[in-house]
């Protein structure tokens, strides 16, 4: 009995001592959670939808986004069908901006868009979204729990993009945004999807010559960039030469033509050499017809390239060996 009131004179001191020592009283409020109030504090709270979004406006515009972001939030979930609700929604992605949460502040922007489609500022908000993706694209970290920097996310970064595409596919923002996704696959290394990604702009929107002809040249880089992570893959690197040849065929006036001409040349030579190491594996090997058709490859990929010449060479010592390892049979 006596331990148990020793309990219980501990339990209330100690509770006596957290409420003397808290500077405000713990609320909780359905949808926005715990959070802690100063005395008097509820004067934010209004009974009009109006009213509280003019305590948002307010809050914001003082850089009070704690309270901005809170007034908002209660308009949205209060009176969620008033005239008041998309601009209070508007208000709760741009406190998460100000506060630096990236990620909540694009959610925030979806939700308007998904919510209220035929909010006034329509554009504002997807320019918002593609601002705050290439953040992340610049190598901006996704957060952990939406409070602790974790990584870096192509993967993210691309479903960021795509999200502003499928909200204004029409819009002047979709294009570049189309083109970001192929920049974040390379930065990731992913030179597949790349290539798939300035393919779909460019086929997307063929209609608009620099996106066209951009989309086109980066997707032949992005093939370059592949054939020489697979050591000049003799397909991808086919591949590569004949986007190019496309770009320079449908945008002959474009100043890249002379490096593209370059690059072809470049691959053509590398082709070559694959070719011709593979005819010299051969050889050794006293495969001389597996030798002799990679030998031709190379004369046919670079007649004009050094591995040519040395191929023209072993071409004639085969010809002279293959009567003697006839007759050897």
């Amino acid at each position: 009995m006596i331990g148990r009131l020793l309990r219980l004179s501990l339990l209330a001191l100690c509770l006596g001592v957290f409420s003397w020592n808290t500077p405000a009283p713990l609320i909780y409020t359905p949808g926005e959670g715990w959070s802690y109030e100063p005395v008097g504090g509820g004067k934010w709270r209004k009974t009009r939808a109006k009213d509280q979004l003019d305590v948002a406006q307010e809050a914001f515009d003082k850089k009070d986004y704690g309270t901005a972001l809170k007034a908002a939030r209660r308009v949205v979930r209060t009176w969620p069908f008033s005239d008041y609700a998309p601009k209070a929604q508007y208000l709760v992605g741009r406190c998460y901006e100000e506060k630096k949460q990236d990620e909540k502040a694009f959610k925030a922007y979806q939700k308007l868009i998904e919510s209220y489609p035929k909010v006034e500022n329509y554009n504002e908000v997807l320019d918002r979204q593609f601002v705050i993706a290439t953040r992340f694209l610049g190598g901006q970290w996704f957060k952990l729990w939406g409070v602790v920097p974790f990584f870096p996310s192509m993967d993210k970064t691309s479903e960021m993009y795509q999200k502003v595409i499928k909200n204004g596919p029409y819009s002047p923002i979709a294009p570049q945004a189309q083109m970001s996704i192929g920049t974040a696959r390379e930065k990731q290394e992913n030179y597949d999807l790349a290539v798939k990604a300035y393919e779909t702009a460019a086929d997307r929107y063929h209609d608009r010559q620099k996106v066209a002809s951009d989309a086109l040249y980066k997707a032949g880089l992005a093939y370059h960039k592949q054939a020489k992570e697979a050591e000049y893959d003799q397909s991808i690197a086919g591949q590569a030469i004949a986007t190019f040849t496309d770009f320079m065929t449908l945008y002959p006036e474009d100043a890249r033509v002379a490096e593209a001409q370059k690059i072809i040349a470049d691959l053509r030579t590398e082709q070559a050499r694959g070719s011709y190491i593979i005819a010299q594996f051969y050889e050794k090997k006293k495969q001389l017809d597996g030798a002799l058709v990679y030998y031709n490859e190379v004369l046919v990929k670079d007649p004009q390239s050094k591995y040519a010449q040395l191929a023209r060479e072993r071409i004639e010592a085969i010809k002279a060996k293959k009567p003697q390892q006839t007759a050897q049979r």
